[in-house]
């Protein structure tokens, strides 16, 4: 390999650790060899669990954003066949009670956001996540926003009608898990005054997997697909600040 090329490679690992530590480094180089290697039969997966406050206090000023439109859709609108993921996934998330709210702008679809009014099944690990109080917090997972729209209001408008529709219905915290090898999204949350309640790794080898926690059950074994750990996210206790500098880049 040549000189040039390593020197690449020692900058790239050095502004990865600039973003998400020296500590998650080494499990994010660790996953991407695993899973080049072993074909995605190997794996790492780190998650910061954190708790976002729902707030009456707008994220866009009200000039901004105003053409976007954001409403509750069920799984017969047509605009569903549009959405970024496999049809058995949307499927099941309806099965299981999920909220979904599109945005749109001049009737083209921009961006969603999920809520699990409960418990919520991860499908990238085998993990259920049951936010705490249950009757003012709920889960959000997939938030998504069109390549094409990302520079622009889009997201922050999201979020604004999002937590319109949670305070009508006494929602004080909307729960999540974020990859720690993501520091754009853990930046983002930050920004939204998201706390850290938690961190999990998963170590996954075909059907097995181990998982270490820093909250209840702590550690977890499975070795069949039956098999997963509860965390139960409680947001009146142990919230902390996210232990990473303030950096936009990306790193996956």
């Amino acid at each position: 390999m040549r000189f040039f090329e390593l020197l690449k490679i020692y900058k790239r690992i050095k502004e990865i650790v600039s973003q998400i530590g020296y500590f998650n480094t080494v499990f994010f180089l660790v996953h991407r060899i695993f899973v080049k290697l072993f074909n995605g039969k190997l794996r790492i997966q780190k998650y910061y669990l954190t708790a976002q406050p729902v707030t009456k206090q707008a994220l866009l000023p009200p000039n901004r954003g105003k053409k976007i439109m954001v409403r509750q859709i069920n799984r017969d609108d047509p605009i569903v066949g549009t959405f970024p993921r496999p049809d058995s996934i949307i499927e099941n998330r309806f099965d299981n009670g999920a909220v979904c709210l599109v945005a749109f702008k001049e009737n083209t679809f921009v961006g969603y956001i999920w809520f699990m009014f409960g418990a919520y099944q991860e499908d990238e690990v085998r993990a259920k996540f049951a936010p705490l109080p249950d009757l003012t917090t709920v889960w959000d997972f997939d938030v998504y926003v069109h390549p094409d729209y990302r520079l622009g209001h889009t997201f922050l408008r999201l979020w604004d009608e999002a937590n319109r529709f949670l305070l009508d219905r006494k929602i004080e915290w909307s729960c999540s898990r974020i990859s720690a090898f993501n520091a754009p999204s853990i930046n983002v949350h930050k920004k939204l005054g998201a706390l850290n309640l938690g961190q999990v790794i998963f170590f996954c080898i075909g059907d097995c997997q181990l998982t270490l926690a820093t909250l209840f059950p702590y550690i977890h074994v499975s070795i069949h697909l039956n098999s997963y750990p509860t965390f139960f996210i409680d947001t009146q206790k142990n919230k902390t600040i996210f232990p990473m500098k303030r950096k936009e880049s990306t790193t996956e």
